[in-house]
């Protein structure tokens, strides 16, 4: 018999600061092509699950598999390189830099020669002028995809807020990640931005294939795109179920969407 595996779950994962508990015995299940989001109130533990399944923490007890391998204790680019990419609830874009080059920097890890090296050293006809070129293309795919034509040769610093939440997330996408793993990505967007962000997402799951783990306070948003929910509250678990179940969920109603 073949070896079977979950594709991502979390078991009893738990980290404290300076004796608060963050993060108390979490855990769930991400199946395989699926939409799964996390909600909850500030401060109840949200990005940091995220910074520890990323590697920016390392949790005091529990487990993070990915692909039949427990992931922590690794570090940021080993968790990159397995396939998982993240965006963050701040941006973290080069203000400097235009769109095209902030999304050629999301492809360091595929490139051979890296980054500064094929700029430094392009020959035409060289492998590096190569490597660009197919690196290239992908990041062309991401700017139609994300329909972000307009902004392609702009400096990032000076584009609308909404325009910079996507390009962050185009420069997740040009990982080529397996799991993708996005923190409030609607933050700071109207509501006709908001919209297409659901079509996009969707377009990801659907046409790129990608696993997607999503925080995010609008709730609309949560509700229209997601196949399964966990809340959480100071850092424990709610319940987990499907958006149906969790909008109707005593507790979840009380520590999250209001009483009413």
């Amino acid at each position: 018999m073949p070896t079977t595996y979950q594709f991502f779950n979390i078991e009893n994962l738990s980290i404290s600061f300076g004796g608060l508990m963050a993060v108390d015995k979490v855990g769930f299940v991400v199946e395989q092509g699926s939409i799964f989001s996390i909600i909850g109130p500030n401060g109840a533990g949200k990005t940091t699950i995220f910074n520890c399944i990323s590697g920016l923490y390392r949790p005091d007890s529990g487990k993070i598999n990915f692909s039949g391998e427990d992931i922590i204790g690794l570090k940021p680019h080993t968790i990159a390189r397995l396939g998982i990419a993240r965006t963050f609830q701040n941006i973290e874009l080069f203000s400097r830099m235009t769109t095209m080059e902030n999304l050629m920097l999301g492809r360091h890890i595929h490139m051979k020669t890296g980054i500064w090296s094929g700029a430094t050293f392009y020959r035409r006809g060289s492998r590096a002028a190569q490597d660009e070129i197919k690196h290239r293309e992908h990041v062309e795919e991401i700017i139609d995809l994300l329909d972000l034509q307009a902004a392609r040769n702009q400096f990032v610093g000076g584009l609308p807020y909404g325009t910079q939440k996507l390009i962050e997330l185009g420069r997740a996408l040009a990982l080529e990640p397996k799991l993708l793993l996005l923190d409030e990505p609607s933050a700071g967007m109207n509501s006709e931005e908001k919209q297409d962000l659901i079509f996009w997402i969707k377009d990801i799951q659907d046409e790129l294939g990608v696993t997607i783990l999503l925080i995010e306070h609008d709730m609309k948003l949560i509700m229209d795109i997601s196949d399964r929910i966990l809340a959480i509250n100071f850092g424990k678990p709610i319940m987990e179920g499907t958006p149906a179940e969790v909008q109707k969920h005593p507790e979840v109603l009380k520590a999250y969407l209001g009483e009413d």
